[in-house]
């Protein structure tokens, strides 16, 4: 399924750059995120080395940051100084990110985090299905944002695999 943002912010980037995906709480706006997220990435820096991320905001409250030497030569500090960087910045302006281990889904009414433990249930009661679209926060390259592998149905998910039964199972 196609991704409902504009991703030229990544144009320049190879299809190998690591991505990473974070759910704020609420929709916002770009523009709200932009002097904070653009001075974080400018600051960018673990020993002597100047990342080059780039960032969007997918769906209004999904901020993708990309950034190609991490895929290639991986720093735990870098990353971890960016994370950091994120939660300083959401807190600043009042915003929040959701729980990692939430699962975004899209339903009638917009898109919405479920914790994992409410999966189940909300299979049972007919919120969720197979053809639910889940978005997946665990994609690790732009190219697969570019190829469409950020919105998927549920049935395709490791959350298919483990509560849908097929058909006829009688489990």
């Amino acid at each position: 399924m196609p991704v409902s943002a504009d991703l030229s912010a990544f144009a320049t980037l190879p299809d190998e750059a690591r991505l990473w995906l974070l759910a704020l709480t609420h929709d916002t706006e770009a523009s709200v995120l932009a002097p904070e997220v653009e001075a974080l990435l400018g600051r960018w820096r673990h020993k002597g080395v100047q990342y080059q991320g780039a960032w969007a905001l997918l769906e209004r409250r999904i901020l993708a940051v990309a950034e190609p030497t991490l895929a290639a030569q991986p720093s735990g500090c870098a990353i971890d100084g960016m994370l950091r960087g994120v939660n300083q910045l959401t807190a600043k302006l009042g915003l929040a990110l959701e729980d990692p281990q939430a699962v975004i889904v899209r339903l009638a009414d917009g898109v919405h985090a479920l914790p994992r433990t409410d999966l189940e249930a909300r299979l049972g009661d007919g919120t969720l299905d197979g053809a639910t679209p889940v978005l997946d926060l665990a994609l690790l390259t732009l190219g697969d944002l570019r190829q469409g592998r950020f919105e998927r149905p549920l049935a395709a998910t490791w959350i298919g695999r483990k509560y849908l039964r097929p058909v006829g199972s009688g489990l």
